[in-house]
């Protein structure tokens, strides 16, 4: 028997036992369960910015996710492959379930098998290779409900910072950059954009329904200047780790959210990083601290029945065994380290992509490269558990490890290898740089400049300084 088609939108209907992901018989159709898809391409929070208030709609989210053989056809090549989107989608909150292979041009047997009615997705224009609406289908039956599309971020627009080298992006202090006190435009400009700025952090720290308060965020301001703008200033025999030790690590925390404390037995656990890009790589290693803590979990009996019905009793629901808060690190700490034009993405959007991940709990915006004895035990939750980091490549003598103080306390892991190690955000500029002709006429679809050979070459030079420069860092102070 051949198999069945979408008479309107032309793709295969799978028969029970091939679709993607279960269920594999039809569902009843349900006003609140919604489904969106796309593309993800490496995943930032505009895309989480549209499941959000996607979510909002209704109880559950269905997430389709296209081949990248569809997106190629259609679009143009993908920077991540499926398996990483896979793994960005499912790291969204706001998502109920991933299902990939979902036909380019959405089709109304495959969300009716699904038990969604509406189809949402967001005030800008999606075409096929024909240059047809891509829920055109959708929107005849009436099955469509349309959301504000994030502005400011696109894929598009993050592949255009990586290829033409720019730095305009950058956020020298977030509080003032909240307070309309940074930024381009007038006094009236920067105080909306500010402002918008500080309520789209607050509607990201939202619970998985997108509506009630979970995540907990603060900024941190250090009460000394920053190691990393003293370093052009130090003399070789200056004590690096009595300088250390003296200040680095003093400062306020200051709160933006103040979503859910942890809760009664959970443990705490702290991580801190650059999340530029938010690749499969951060998610992945995300993913694993949250493994790790399960796993402890289920030795210390957390998931007992008897274990989860006291917490529902004396606290009114259950909840992980572990409460992760994650530290990012300002785009001058990570320009100072990675040189160039990193990073690609600047705090407020690395923090946003941080936000809505469903494996953490809590946020410290312009949080230390060095998180020392003090910065650790003065958090808002007091001292963390553990402090996680993954692997590392070099080895640091104790004067220059990030962590020593993490391991002078004894709460120090390392998180073992995962399927996505070598992803970061270099690993998906030199992929763009790789097949930037293809990249480029993507951007020129959508009615973006080409860079050309020699905007081409400053980048190849400048990377190779980049590399350069951070391996003479590493040497020095083990950065």
């Amino acid at each position: 028997m051949p198999p069945k088609r979408d008479p309107e939108a032309g793709c295969l209907i799978p028969e029970a036992g091939q679709w993607p992901v279960d269920p594999q018989e039809d569902q009843d159709i349900q006003e609140d369960r919604l489904w969106i898809d796309g593309c993800f391409d490496f995943f930032h929070h505009g895309h989480a910015g549209v499941m959000l208030q996607s979510r909002r709609l209704g109880s559950s989210l269905i997430v389709g996710l296209h081949s990248d053989e569809d997106i190629a056809a259609n679009k143009g090549p993908t920077v991540m492959n499926l398996a990483e989107r896979i793994a960005a989608v499912e790291a969204c909150r706001f998502a109920t379930n991933c299902v990939p292979h979902a036909p380019y041009v959405t089709s109304l047997a495959w969300i009716s098998h699904y038990g969604c009615r509406f189809v949402t997705h967001g005030d800008d224009i999606t075409s096929d290779a024909a240059g047809e609406d891509c829920y055109r289908f959708v929107k005849r039956a009436g099955r469509m409900k349309i959301v504000k599309r994030t502005p400011g971020i696109s894929t598009t627009d993050l592949v255009g910072r990586m290829l033409l080298c720019t730095k305009e992006h950058f956020i020298k202090n977030l509080p003032d950059a909240l307070e309309g006190k940074e930024g381009k435009g007038s006094e009236e400009e920067r105080t909306a954009r500010g402002e918008e700025m500080l309520k789209r952090i607050r509607e990201y720290a939202a619970a998985p329904n997108g509506r009630d308060e979970f995540v907990q965020i603060w900024n941190w301001t250090p009460k000394h200047r920053p190691l990393e703008r003293r370093m052009s200033t130090l003399k070789a025999s200056d004590d690096l780790q009595r300088i250390q030790s003296h200040d680095h690590g003093k400062g306020t925390f200051t709160p933006l959210v103040s979503g859910l404390s942890p809760r009664p037995g959970q443990r705490v656990v702290y991580v801190d990083g650059g999340f530029d890009l938010f690749s499969s790589g951060h998610i992945a290693f995300l993913q694993t601290v949250s493994e790790l803590e399960t796993k402890l979990g289920e030795e210390r009996a957390w998931f007992t029945d008897e274990s989860i019905l006291k917490r529902v009793k004396d606290t009114g629901s259950d909840y992980a065994p572990a409460y992760v808060i994650v530290g990012i690190h300002t785009d001058e700490v990570i320009n100072y380290y990675k040189r160039l034009n990193y990073p690609i993405m600047n705090l407020f959007e690395r923090g946003l992509c941080v936000i809505q991940c469903r494996y953490i709990h809590a946020v410290v915006f312009s949080a230390p490269h060095t998180p020392s004895s003090s910065y650790l035990t003065n958090l808002p939750t007091g001292t963390p558990d553990v402090v996680y980091h993954g692997p590392t490549s070099t080895l640091q003598s104790p004067a220059t490890d990030p962590y020593a103080d993490a391991r002078s306390l004894s709460i120090f892991a390392e998180t073992p290898e995962h399927r996505f190690q070598e992803v970061n955000a270099e690993n998906i500029v030199k992929r763009i740089m790789d097949k930037r002709f293809d990249y480029e006429e993507r951007q020129r679809k959508k009615g973006e400049k080409g860079v050309g050979e020699e905007a081409h070459r400053r980048r190849e030079d400048l990377e190779k300084e980049r590399m350069r420069r951070a391996s003479e860092v590493e040497r020095q102070f083990g950065a």
